[in-house]
């Protein structure tokens, strides 16, 4: 029970020690060290009865070193075997009749060492974690230990019941046979097997005193009794070189020791980054740095982010590289040297989680074929709208118009300027309704409605959009959608109040503009009652943009009746409803100066 409770404690600081460690590279090559405890259990065949031989603990080490799949190794193994006499004691008489009640009993144990050498042969899972093992050894071993003797002392003759002289081999011809199977954390790792000893010499002791290697009395049993008679002693005077092997399990710590920088120069291999090899005792990536990719990418829905804005921060403080995402979200830094970093990032003027490069990851760059891989993480629960500009009904961008977001109940306001492709980022919150708009010299831009309930965060990051605006050309006629008049009415309902609103801005965006609203109608009614109409709704149209903040000065309106028509459809030609309404319209245009 104690040697359990020790082998229990040594794998448990196993464990503890492997999970300690702080990340290094694990190579393909190279040497390991590797510390077992276990239990092992003997299969001793020395023909001896009244003897048992009990498991006991094993303690071992192991120096392998590999060329990828083989390798040679040394083992070295200390084991430890309880005896145990079986022989009965109880109701025992001699041939004269005396019952024997006192009894000495001597029990060694068997402590055994074995040295061997021998090849290996494993299996490297491809990201290196995993290990599976064969050991093969041939070597020797020590065998020592083992004597059981038991005699009466009721009586005089100090009878002898039981015995075996046990072993004293120092240089015994032996082998071993290992499976391992290893999980690494990094360099350390844990172990787990089952081995199998058998040594080739199992020659007993012959005792100097009693002059026989084992032997014991027979029990004849009459009447409930056990007589035992000394003539009848069966014994073995030559020693029996028996089978002595045993198998085994264990669990221990392995440790992968990480490859030395080679210092001749002669010896450097070419550097994976700059591809060159350099005439100075020191290899690669120690002389030119390493490549360093760094990913953006959404915490929520792990998707890779685009024009993100990366600088490193070495330990000094200062920026030692920057540079932007690429369509894959990827940003690539060449011949970074050996130091501590911070990796910050920024999307749209939001700063992504910090992260770090330790310089261990650097020194050992080479063993990742020259290049470190980080990934730097956007949280931030709002949205992003990704979107782009056009002149309407075309497929022109607009460059370096001032796209808005708004929402007034909550007082958010945030603008950007296009690039020169048309294409813009702007925050959007997680919640609210927003009106999406641009502001460009001589240009009247469509409104936009944005809900950001339509759109789940955790699904979506980026909110793809497009807007269009309007060139505006003096005396040339822009429609106004939606300004519709009940029939014979000329009152502003709150369906075109909308479209208004964007004229409103428009003008509030160019100051110094003024503008024409002009009412048209159909050929239906005479001219003189769609004269009359249209000029009532035109003023109608003013008299509401004027109510919004805009000077009367800046504003008229003109109806033009049936006079300027868009399609046939005059006095006396036969259309349908929908060839009359194109000529029923409101229109906006810029008055030259």
């Amino acid at each position: 029970m104690k040697n359990i409770k020790l082998i229990i404690l040594f794998l448990v600081g196993v464990i503890f020690t492997a999970n300690a460690q702080t990340t290094t590279p694990i190579s393909d090559s190279g040497l390991q060290l590797s510390l077992r405890a276990g239990y092992d259990f003997p299969l001793f065949k020395n023909n001896t009865p009244y003897i048992d031989y009990k498991a006991g603990p094993e303690f071992g080490a192991s120096l392998d070193y590999y060329w990828k799949w083989f390798g040679l190794g040394f083992d070295f193994d200390y084991i430890n075997n309880g005896t145990k006499n079986t022989y009965p004691t109880d109701n025992l008489f001699n041939s004269s009749g005396t019952q024997l009640t006192s009894f000495t009993i001597r029990e060694d144990k068997i402590t055994r060492m074995f040295y061997g050498i021998g090849p290996d042969f494993r299996y490297l899972s491809s990201n290196k974690k995993f290990q599976a093992e064969l050991n093969t050894r041939i070597g020797l071993s020590s065998v020592k230990g083992g004597k059981v003797e038991v005699r009466e002392t009721t009586t005089s003759s100090n009878q002898l019941l039981n015995f075996h002289a046990g072993y004293n081999l120092s240089s015994s011809l032996a082998a071993k046979a290992q499976l391992r199977f290893t999980y690494f954390f990094n360099n350390f790792g844990i172990n787990a097997g089952v081995y199998y000893i058998k040594h080739f010499d199992g020659t007993e002791l012959v005792d100097p005193t009693t002059g026989i290697s084992s032997g014991y009395l027979p029990i004849t049993s009459e009447l409930n009794q056990s007589n035992i008679t000394s003539a009848n002693l069966v014994y073995r005077d030559e020693p029996c070189n028996c089978d002595l092997a045993s198998v085994g399990v264990f669990a221990g710590i392995t440790y992968k020791f990480p490859k030395s920088e080679k210092t001749k120069c002669n010896d450097c291999v070419k550097c994976n980054v700059c591809k060159k090899t350099h005439a100075l005792p020191m290899c690669a990536c120690t002389t030119c740095g390493c490549k360093v990719n760094i990913t953006a990418r959404d915490k929520y829905t792990k998707e890779v982010i685009p024009d993100t804005d990366i600088v490193l921060i070495n330990s000094a403080g200062q920026i030692a590289n920057s540079g932007k995402t690429n369509g894959f979200g990827v940003v690539v830094f060449d011949n970074v040297k050996p130091d501590n970093y911070t990796i910050k990032g920024s999307l749209n003027k939001i700063n992504l989680e910090d992260g770090t490069i330790a310089i261990a990851e650097l020194n050992n760059c080479q063993n990742s074929n020259g290049i470190v891989s980080k990934e730097i993480i956007y949280g931030d629960r709002n949205f992003i709208i990704k979107g782009k500009a056009f002149e309407c009904n075309s497929t022109t961008p607009i460059a370096g118009i001032n796209v808005t977001l708004e929402n007034k109940d909550l007082a958010v306001k945030k603008s950007t300027m296009t690039d020169s492709q048309g294409n813009f980022m702007l925050v959007l919150p997680e919640t609210g309704t927003y009106e999406l708009y641009g502001r460009k010299e001589n240009y009247f831009s469509q409104i936009e409605i944005v809900k950001a309930s339509d759109y789940n965060r955790d699904k979506n990051l980026f909110v793809k959009l497009e807007m269009c605006a309007e060139k505006v050309d003096c005396g040339k006629g822009l429609g106004l959608k939606n300004i519709l008049f009940d029939l014979d009415k000329f009152v502003i309902k709150d369906i075109a109040k909308p479209e208004l609103n964007r004229l409103v801005r428009f003008m509030l965006d160019n100051p110094t503009v003024k503008v024409e609203i002009g009412s048209h109608t159909d050929c239906r009614s005479s001219h003189a009652y769609n004269q009359t109409l249209s000029q009532n709704r035109a003023n109608a149209s003013v008299d509401y943009v004027v109510s919004q903040g805009i000077d009367r000065s800046r504003i008229t309106g003109k109806g033009y009746g049936e006079t300027v028509l868009l399609n046939e459809c005059a006095d006396g030609v036969n259309c349908t409803e929908n060839q009359h309404s194109i000529n029923r319209r409101t229109e906006m245009k810029v008055i030259c100066p």
